[in-house]
């Protein structure tokens, strides 16, 4: 059968299996596996295995594990796996400023089967893990010569951390300098909201730049906002709406002028690979996200890398440990500088992670990764053609203007015209084999928006499918709006009535939480 060939539709529905929680087919006595008893050996030499453990480091009781036979666990999840939706099932375009580009398996095949990465221990002597610092050091060259900075650390768990360690290194700069009075940084509305949030974090007051009917700040917006109080910009380019600013390095130079410094978020960076640089643009700082930009996936929202870049007069400033190479021999550097912030999370961070991203940029090669950007923004723009078409949809900012990666597009007229919103069309997609998308960070500046990203992974044949999509969304919010308010109607999970996810005595993240819950309800 396949997909209808005229309307580019596919007739799908997804398994509903109603499974139970793991926790709650527990059947006492029931095993998987049986763990053989030590050997002799090994007890002679450590004992029992765990009278050398601290008292006050012991369970007072066993672990309240489900007890279950390997052929049910094993039906648990595949049945559980009929009923997700992902990169490798499902045309991601969705993820808009999340790059959900396919991740080639030789990249999970060396960093998780071969049991040099798989069984590594980062309290190893260096002697023994030369060849991850090899991977560590080269492909910190790879940033260094794709950003233009001068050092990289790979250590934060994802972006926002990375945006963090850049904020506490700014912190850090000026009080070496005694400029304690800067308590200040800037960012932008369509900036990601962690350059916002991770600048409070780290103990500042954020000023935010709103944008003119250019979809960006005002150079004249920026000037008034600087002082003496600045102590550094946080600022996406190209930004949420696929924007990117033609007047960043007037807003670098005005930044440095009053003596702040300058943090460059890219995590917008996979259509900028190979033809644009933070250092070009003046900037101090940046950061990447290796989970999105260099082809690591996500994994749902981790275990991820947030790869922080400074300039030489920053690199002090730096977590540790970093990687050396002296031309024969890599090792860790744990001593450093003494200005260093120190670890922002343990070791070296992800180590699989780096192995993966080396092995994306080893497979494409310098002019792989700008025909990596070329056709992110082929394909964005070319999508955006074709949305501009499907009634309903406005796409703001945009006279005479393209876009990099990805666009920030808006339901505002249909739900004007007809009452259906953005989350309904969320909803509704699923009906066609489709994960979700992302509407915007809060608040809404764009009304009913919704964020598409169809990087170089995606072919013409799964933009016209996934447009196909939100056009016969789109017709029948015009004919029969109850269908898609009241959707899904095909995926494992219809609707979930609202507001549940707003009641915190209905909801439990764990299975401890879920039991006291459930005693306390009784109870009662």
């Amino acid at each position: 059968m396949g997909r209808d060939r005229e309307t580019l539709l596919r007739k799908y529905h997804q398994a509903r299996w109603d499974e139970e929680i793991i926790c709650e087919m527990d059947v006492p006595g029931e095993r998987g596996i049986l763990v053989p008893e030590a050997e002799a050996g090994i007890q002679e030499a450590v004992g029992d295995g765990t009278s050398r453990i601290p008292e006050n480091l012991r369970r007072k009781q066993p672990p309240a594990l489900p007890e279950i036979n390997q052929m049910r666990v094993n039906r648990h999840y595949m049945r559980l796996s009929q009923e997700t939706l992902g990169t490798d099932v499902n045309i991601d375009i969705s993820q808009g400023t999340c790059t959900m580009k396919y991740s080639p398996k030789i990249q999970e095949h060396v960093a998780t089967r071969n049991p040099g990465m798989a069984e590594i221990h980062p309290l190893q002597d260096e002697s023994t893990i030369q060849g991850i610092l090899h991977v560590y050091y080269q492909f910190e060259q790879f940033l260094k010569e794709i950003s233009g900075l001068d050092r990289f650390s790979f250590q934060p768990g994802g972006g926002a951390q990375g945006v963090f360690t850049n904020a506490s290194m700014v912190r850090a700069y000026h009080a070496s300098r005694g400029d304690h009075q800067r308590d200040e940084v800037i960012t932008t509305m369509f900036s990601h909201p962690c350059d916002a949030a991770t600048g409070a974090t780290a103990g500042y007051k954020v000023v935010t730049l709103m944008p003119d009917d250019t979809g960006y700040p005002h150079v004249d917006a920026m000037k008034a906002a600087v002082s003496e109080r600045t102590a550094g910009i946080f600022i996406t380019n190209p930004e949420d709406t696929g924007l990117y600013n033609p007047q960043i390095k007037e807003f670098v130079d005005i930044a440095h002028g009053v003596g702040a410094l300058c943090s460059y978020d890219q995590a917008n960076a996979n259509g900028l690979l190979g033809i644009a640089r933070a250092k070009e643009a003046g900037f101090d700082l940046c950061h990447f996200n290796v989970h999105k930009t260099f082809s690591m996936p996500h994994a749902c929202m981790g275990p991820a890398i947030g790869a922080v870049g400074v300039v030489d007069e920053l690199k002090r400033y730096l977590p540790l440990p970093r990687v050396e190479f002296d031309g024969e021999r890599y090792t860790l550097d744990y001593r450093g500088e003494p200005e260093s912030i120190g670890r922002v999370r343990s070791f070296l961070g992800n180590a699989q992670g780096v192995l993966k991203a080396y092995a994306w940029v080893m497979q494409l090669g310098a002019d792989g990764l700008r025909e990596v950007a070329e056709c992110s923004v082929l394909n964005n723009n070319y999508m955006l053609k074709k949305l501009s078409e499907v009634p309903g949809v406005v796409i703001q900012y945009s006279e005479e203007k393209r876009r990099l990666e990805q666009v920030r597009y808006s339901w505002g007229k249909l739900n004007r015209d007809t009452g259906v919103g953005t989350d309904d069309i969320n909803r509704r997609i699923a009906d066609y084999g489709i994960q979700h998308y992302w509407p915007s960070h809060h608040p809404w500046i764009v009304p009913e928006p919704f964020t598409l990203e169809p990087c170089e992974s995606y072919s013409k044949d799964d933009i016209d499918e996934y447009v196909a999509v939100l056009r016969q969304i789109s017709k029948e919010a015009y004919e029969n709006p109850e269908l898609v308010k009241s959707a899904p109607h095909n995926s494992a999970i219809h609707k979930v009535p609202a507001p549940s996810i707003d009641e915190p005595e209905r909801i439990a993240v764990t299975w401890r939480q879920y039991v006291k819950k459930q005693a306390a309800k009784n109870s009662g």
